[in-house]
């Protein structure tokens, strides 16, 4: 199954309010998971690039503190506080 069935069936087929609190629960499960792995494998001074969900630019940088949720990258803009699961490395 790939991602358009995923969605299709999500918006068309009459899921109740409990399969889809169960569908939610899975999503945020794994975004928990993406999060962990990137935090495990980023080291300070690890060149990395996200996409700002404000004004769509990629931005590049490199890491300066890592955080429980967050990581802080400085950037040649500034430093910014990113969600670890928005990080991809160079």
């Amino acid at each position: 199954m790939n991602i358009d069935q995923i969605n299709y069936a999500i918006k068309h087929n009459g899921f109740t309010n409990d399969e889809l609190s169960s569908v939610i629960d899975t999503i945020k499960y794994a975004r928990a998971q993406i999060t962990q792995r990137t935090r495990r494998a980023c080291r300070v001074g690890d060149s990395v690039k996200f996409t700002s969900n404000r004004n769509g630019l990629t931005y590049t940088g490199s890491v300066e503190k890592i955080a429980i949720k967050y990581i802080t990258v400085r950037t040649n803009l500034g430093m910014y506080r990113v969600p670890a699961n928005m990080l991809e490395f160079i």
